[in-house]
């Protein structure tokens, strides 16, 4: 099967074409057969197009809403000249998966996208203002584009988070807020923790069973996931992605009076300090200068700028309080997994969140350490350390097409 993978954002639309099926699926052999993004979308946008094994193509177009977008995808699919192995004719889209990003509680797992869903989805934009319209504009443009015989699945990202204990996913707050409003800890990049786990365990040969690991997603977006038995049982990020980890540029966890003091002195709405908090804050508001971890890196090494450097040793500390949560709430870890482009490229944060852990039973190897870049997927602990330390390339797209793949066969998956 060709699967057709789509991540819509407000003003943007990521894709992949994968080829994958059930045998594919067990050997490991999906293969990817192309990829592009389209940026600002709503004006002349950026095109960047991609055929495996081939040059990319860098272009712009006036493409005025998601569906002009994804229809000059699918031009540039079809078109003879663009080669892609496979498909000659929009019929070799044999199906469409779509990064979802709020489920609520109703979905546990991935399921084929009908009225029902859309409608739940829809009721669910209270939960994700920011995320549930951009992915409903990808849904409604592929079912204009493709037509209602090619099977859409949504994939969602909460959905592996919704295995949380209520002790753990309960805020302390009235309870009939919860009851009313469905005020609790969703949890995101959950297709990311979810791969990560996979991964481990293809790597390791592990069960579920026996999988006992933290995975640590760390990007622009940050969240830590404590898997237990294959299970998430505890993740950072909650009612929104805002709480947990410091971030590019959200706050991450906040004492909440902060919002109310901070409306108060600055005679501002509510809705511009939340603003703040998620546009401007984390990293680029620490260090004034970015919230691009290779630039700060830069920043601190070569020119010594002193916030710059307390940025990255304030983002590498908070990650460190959630490992020692996390070994306690779980009574010990088998390993600690790094993905996410900051995870799986910068060498000198994984060094400094690893440091004076010793005492958990943590030792990094400092050589395996700076190899682990590229995409490669490495231990980088010492065979002494009580715990594994893992660099893992994590792959949601992947994720994305072989769910999609199950659903439409309807077929168990791992």
């Amino acid at each position: 099967m060709n699967i057709f993978v789509v991540n819509a954002g407000s003003s943007s639309l990521k894709f992949q074409i994968i080829e994958t099926d059930l045998e594919l699926i067990e050997k490991h052999a999906d293969r990817q057969l192309a990829k592009g993004l389209i940026e600002r979308i709503g004006s002349e946008s950026l095109v960047t197009l991609k055929v495996e094994g081939k040059s990319t193509l860098k272009l712009t177009a006036p493409l005025r809403d998601h569906k002009a977008a994804l229809n000059y995808i699918i031009k540039w699919i079809i078109n003879p000249e663009t080669q892609i192995p496979g498909i000659e004719g929009i019929e070799d889209i044999h199906a469409i998966g779509h990064r979802t990003v709020h489920g609520g509680e109703m979905f546990h797992k991935s399921i084929r996208i009908d009225k029902e869903v859309i409608t739940a989805m829809e009721d669910n934009i209270d939960l994700a203002p920011l995320h549930n319209p951009a992915n409903l504009k990808g849904i409604y443009a592929a079912r204009e584009v493709f037509g209602p015989a090619v099977p859409q699945v949504a994939i969602f990202d909460t959905s592996f988070h919704l295995t949380m204990p209520e002790y753990a996913y309960l805020y302390p707050i009235p309870y009939q807020y919860y009851r009313r409003y469905k005020i609790r800890r969703y949890g995101f990049h959950g297709t990311s923790h979810r791969y990560i786990a996979y991964l481990y365990r293809a790597l390791t040969g592990k069960s579920k069973e026996d999988t006992n690991i933290i995975t640590l997603h760390l990007g622009n977006g940050a969240s830590a996931c404590a898997i237990k038995k294959g299970k998430s049982i505890d993740t950072s990020m909650g009612f929104t992605p805002l709480e947990g980890l410091m971030m590019g540029t959200r706050a991450g966890d906040l004492d909440a009076s902060v919002i109310e003091y901070l409306c108060h002195k600055e005679a501002a709405p509510l809705e511009e300090i939340i603003s703040v908090l998620n546009k401007r804050s984390g990293i680029l508001g620490i260090s004034g200068l970015t919230n691009d971890m290779r630039d700060l890196l830069d920043e601190e090494s070569e020119h010594k700028d002193r916030r710059a450097s307390l940025a990255i040793n304030m983002f590498c500390y908070r990650i460190k309080k959630y490992i020692g949560a996390y070994m306690a709430a779980m009574n010990g870890a088998d390993a600690i997994c790094f993905t996410g482009g900051i995870g799986e490229n910068a060498v000198e944060i994984r060094r400094r969140v690893c440091e004076n852990l010793e005492g958990m039973g943590i030792i990094l190897d400092e050589e395996s350490n700076k190899l682990a870049v590229g995409g490669k997927a490495l231990l980088i602990s010492k065979p002494e350390s009580k715990v594994e330390v893992w660099v893992l390339p994590t792959n949601e797209e992947l994720v994305l097409a072989r769910d999609t793949c199950r659903v439409v066969l309807n077929a168990s998956g791992k």
